[in-house]
């Protein structure tokens, strides 16, 4: 998982999901398991 500034490419890809989970912003992806990141 990578922690970042702008989730912006992430959640573009497809399959990407935006979760909120304790006041952080988390992109899923269950097609591309790779392309999980954090920010805040």
């Amino acid at each position: 998982m990578k922690v970042r500034n702008s989730l912006r490419a992430l959640k573009l890809q497809p399959g990407a999901q935006i979760v909120r989970r304790r006041g952080r912003t988390f992109v899923i992806n269950k097609r591309n398991p790779r392309l999980k990141a954090r920010q805040g």
